[in-house]
């Protein structure tokens, strides 16, 4: 957001405690007990499955008493307010968000209305969602509706790298869609105010710098570990990258137009199949176009997203015949008030939004034309 009042005072927040390893979730009762004692475990069926009968008998196993309360698959304030609903019957005294990014912001928003604490434990590593203070909630239809914002970080964070091992490949790649833009946004946001209110750190421009550093480093071996469900030293440096330092890179430094032009996508149906990295990672390249980056710079980052098989074209979106009315729609989205864009120094219109938009394309295209670029089969 600006700073209209001249705020000079930097800020810098984060989680009480973060832990990552191969089959954590086999010592979460260790890590959660200090909480409290009668969870209210949010997950959907299938995170159910994979990793939520295994953490519901390991708490069970510590005496914990557990209630699970199955996601129901959107994170809005209808789903919220049940979550709540059910805490306040089972007199819940602290939230798991186990599972993907909207799980663990219902769980978040869920944690906030009852004032307890919430604990998460993500089961891909697709987002920078598990780590920040601050929800993103959509209507029951899957429109973006607002940001949330709390007082306080999760208290813990527990990421077991073995279930991420196990999560689809795709998954990995959209995270690091969204940790790729990171820096790229934060870079920006130097004079304007953080999601905490205040001016961003030095720490969190050290943050932002070493994300993008392990993943241009790393993400395609870590992509490609994924592949083989292990876990090696990639693997677990991107996991971290996408999650601890996203997500405190992008809570302590800014966001500006990737995320603002991935809220303006919700004005087209046809993407909202797609996850949320994977629309930030082309917003990324139309952020670069509008800020006028050079041609070596966006060969940096589509040569990384092609690497992990990230959209940089409105083919590889799956909006091959997308018309200018539904792009002006999602420039007219990207520039609403409030919006993050407004983070940026630069002059910025729904006009030049609608340009870097065709620009961000064409520059996909002429990168897979010139290069030769295709797919891994």
């Amino acid at each position: 957001m600006p700073n209209p009042k001249r705020v000079t005072e930097r800020l810098f927040q984060s989680p009480s405690k973060y832990i990552q390893g191969p089959s954590a979730i086999h010592n979460a009762a260790k890590y959660l007990q200090s909480l409290g004692r009668a969870p209210l475990v949010a997950c959907d069926k299938i995170v159910h499955e994979i990793a939520g009968k295994e953490l519901i008998e390991a708490l069970e196993k510590a005496n914990f008493k557990v209630t699970h309360a199955e996601f129901n698959g959107e994170a809005s304030s209808q789903e919220v307010d049940r979550l709540r609903q059910l805490g306040l019957q089972y007199s819940s005294d602290f939230v798991i968000g186990l599972g993907g990014g909207k799980t663990i912001d219902a769980a978040k928003a869920a944690a906030n209305e009852l004032k307890v604490p919430v604990a998460i434990l993500p089961t891909t590593a697709s987002t920078d969602a598990p780590c920040s203070a601050l929800s993103v909630l959509y209507t029951p239809e899957g429109h973006f509706d607002r940001y949330t914002f709390f007082n306080t970080n999760p208290a813990i964070v527990l990421v077991d790298t073995s279930v991420i091992a196990r999560a689809p490949y795709r998954f990995l790649a959209a995270g690091m869609g969204d940790a790729i833009a990171t820096n790229v946004e934060a870079r920006l946001c130097k004079n304007s105010l953080n999601f905490g209110g205040g001016l961003p750190t030095e720490v969190s421009v050290a943050i932002g710098t070493k994300c993008e550093e392990i993943l241009l480093k790393y993400g395609k071996q870590a992509y490609e570990a994924n592949k083989a469900k292990v876990v090696t030293p990639a693997f677990e440096a991107v996991v971290e990258a996408n999650t601890l330092l996203s997500g405190l890179g992008f809570e302590s430094g800014g966001l500006a137009a990737a995320h603002a032009i991935h809220n303006g996508f919700t004005a087209i149906e046809a993407l909202h199949h797609l996850l949320h990295g994977e629309k930030v990672a082309f917003g990324t390249v139309a952020q670069l176009i509008l800020v006028n980056a050079t041609a070596a710079t966006l060969d940096t980052y589509i040569s990384f997203m092609l690497s992990v098989d990230l959209p940089v074209t409105f083919e590889q979106l799956g909006i091959p015949n997308v018309t200018d009315d539904e792009l002006r729609a999602v420039a007219k989205l990207a520039t609403a008030e409030n919006e993050t864009i407004w983070n940026m120094e630069e002059t910025v219109t729904e006009e030049s939004v609608f340009f870097a938009l065709k620009g961000a394309d064409a520059a996909g295209r002429e990168y897979i034309r010139r290069t030769g670029w295709k797919k891994d089969e």
